[in-house]
């Protein structure tokens, strides 16, 4: 049976203060909660409704598994329409940033994204196209904010995400730097088949100004009809999916 206790810390990991003092965020969902089971992240706890727990199937005996009613659920899940699992999972301590990471490969580089629905997407969409890191600058929104979490379906497991000042960071690299931006070389006109850093900007003012005479080369995805401007997640995406395209043809 839960504990008032119990109810009031895990509500209090909604809020970022709360996930950094006590290294905790939480995970929703079936698939998800397996997700991380299975991944390199520790599992501190599992809560589950009978009905859930039958779909987990047997868990590590190292992970501590709690079965609750469905009414106890409801007062911590976040979900509108929850499945009945949730994860306490601890936040992985950041080591000190290593240049190597950035080798060979391509990275997203995000600067002050703010929607938790927008991170979680373009990092679910750089693991389906084999993008397996993402540079957050130290303004872009918690990537453990639960929003940010159910967003990624599973996908923060395995995509590593660090937060770094990328102005320090794109001044210590010799790698190219590629920015999109609305004045630029066409998306589909540009050599990605060789490493690169990729920076997305910001939802309402793009990328900050002070980057962009670091930018080596300013990347645009031509505009057919007349909307204004495009989504962040779906500029991600295209950037994502032309990259990926470029490799295989390699």
């Amino acid at each position: 049976m839960l504990s008032k206790a119990q109810i009031s810390h895990i509500n209090s990991l909604q809020q970022k203060k709360f996930r950094l003092q006590h290294g905790l965020f939480i995970v929703e969902g079936i698939k998800s909660v397996l997700e991380f089971v299975n991944s390199s992240y520790k599992v501190q706890k599992i809560f589950s409704t009978a009905q859930a727990a039958a779909k987990l199937g047997k868990l590590p005996q190292i992970i501590k598994h709690e079965e609750i009613t469905e009414t106890e659920f409801s007062k911590i899940t976040s979900l509108k329409t929850p499945q009945g699992a949730l994860a306490l999972v601890e936040i992985p301590t950041q080591p000190e940033f290593d240049h190597s990471l950035l080798a060979d490969k391509h990275s997203l580089i995000l600067d002050d994204i703010q929607d938790p629905g927008n991170l979680g997407t373009i990092i679910r969409t750089a693991e389906w196209f084999g993008i397996k890191h993402i540079i957050c600058s130290i303004g872009t929104v918690d990537a453990y904010n639960p929003k940010v979490v159910q967003a990624t379906m599973g996908s923060l497991a395995r995509v590593q995400i660090d937060y770094l000042d990328i102005e320090e960071l794109i001044d210590t690299t010799s790698l190219p730097t590629f920015g999109a931006l609305l004045d630029g070389q066409s998306i589909y006109e540009t050599d990605f088949t060789n490493a690169g850093l990729i920076i997305m900007g910001n939802e309402g003012n793009g990328i900050r100004k002070e980057l962009i005479p670091k930018i080596n080369q300013a990347v645009t995805i031509p505009r057919i009809g007349a909307a204004e401007s495009l989504n962040v997640a779906v500029a991600a995406t295209i950037f994502c999916s032309e990259i990926a395209r470029q490799k295989l043809d390699k």
